[in-house]
């Protein structure tokens, strides 16, 4: 989850020059993959590999579902997971029983979207909330009235990104609610504030993280890898967690149903597994990644970085978006498409 550009990279990134061996095809976030990391992994088994990058969840799994796509491996969200699984998009490729396995951190592997880990492995995980130009604007950042009440001196510069489930639960959870509710009082409201809020807000996008270090814009809807991105380039931002409540979300690799390049693609997945390849994504895209003793590799500014080290206080209002039932998610998908109108 991520800082996207949408952007296709049609070549190998950093290839072996020596004869490879096969190819792997990976379908992910814009801005997410460690060049470092896929050098690494091709000189290791000499395997050309390609990189072709999707802004959203829904993007992503629209295009697989279309066919001829050519893609090994997927990165959906925690959330998602269960609908590629049911849909019969993914291939069981059993991460549990491979070799480095035990690396994963306990708490990420009896994890609600995928038990035991049969189909997934992660790759990286955070939170979504709020950044902040705090010389711009000097009071609480860590509440989502920040967009949905835009302060005079944010307004018409502040941008939210595209992702419908962050953005909803986020308003969910400032009006009174908890995710997947059908409350028609709550989602009146979400709908309402989230009208009223469009006008001051500069767009609904998927910005260069430039726009904030340059302060072209002052505040957003963001995520936490993305937001440290920007403050390691301009110390004016910072990341706000909405007390009233704000998005957990796990990205984890997975193998397509219809992969060409399976034997790759289990590979990738065995290879994240191991702590200093882990350390290698963390580094690149600034989040946290699951894999017990990635920290001793890792740049010394994410151990502690603000946007990792959620403060006790706010703990509690952080959770992980569920799958809705369909006739709620549709629902928030009639409200979010108004909005975006």
């Amino acid at each position: 989850m991520k800082h996207v550009t949408p952007l296709t990279l049609g070549m190998a990134l950093l290839g072996s020059t020596a004869m490879a061996e096969g190819q792997l095809n990976i379908f992910n976030w814009g801005n997410y993959t460690s060049p470092e990391l896929i050098a690494k992994f091709e000189q290791t088994y000499d395997v050309k590999v390609t990189i072709t990058e999707y802004d959203s969840n829904d993007t992503a799994l629209a295009k697989v579902q279309a066919g001829g796509h050519g893609f090994d491996i997927v990165v959906p969200t925690n959330s998602y997971v269960p609908i590629w699984v049911e849909l019969g998009l993914l291939l069981e490729t059993r991460p549990d029983q491979m070799e480095n396995f035990g690396n994963i951190d306990p708490a990420w592997v009896d994890v609600a979207w995928d038990q035991g880990r049969r189909y997934t492995v992660p790759w990286q995980w955070g939170s979504t909330g709020v950044i902040v130009n705090t010389e711009a604007y000097s009071g609480d950042i860590n509440t989502s009235s920040i967009f949905l009440e835009v302060p005079p001196e944010l307004d018409g510069l502040i941008n939210v990104v595209p992702e419908m489930q962050d953005v909803m639960n986020l308003a969910i959870y400032y009006y009174g609610g908890t995710p997947c509710t059908d409350d028609l009082t709550v989602l009146k409201a979400v709908a309402d504030g989230l009208a009223a809020a469009k006008p001051h807000w500069s767009g609904i996008d998927y910005p260069e993280n430039s726009k904030f270090v340059n302060e072209d814009l002052l505040a957003g809807v963001y995520w936490n890898g993305a937001s440290a991105k920007v403050r390691l380039e301009n110390a004016k931002y910072a990341y706000g967690y909405p007390q009233e409540g704000f998005p957990l979300w796990m990205d984890s690799v997975a193998v397509l149903a219809d992969a060409q390049n399976v034997e790759n693609a289990k590979l990738f997945q065995n290879f994240i597994m191991l702590p200093e390849n882990a350390a290698l994504i963390s580094n690149y895209a600034k989040y946290a990644n699951g894999i017990v003793g990635s920290e001793a590799y890792m740049d010394a500014e994410l151990l502690d970085a603000p946007e990792i080290v959620v403060p006790d206080e706010l703990k509690a209002a952080g959770k992980f978006n569920d799958v809705c039932p369909q006739a709620t998610q549709d629902l928030y998908t009639k409200i979010w498409t108004s909005i975006q109108k």
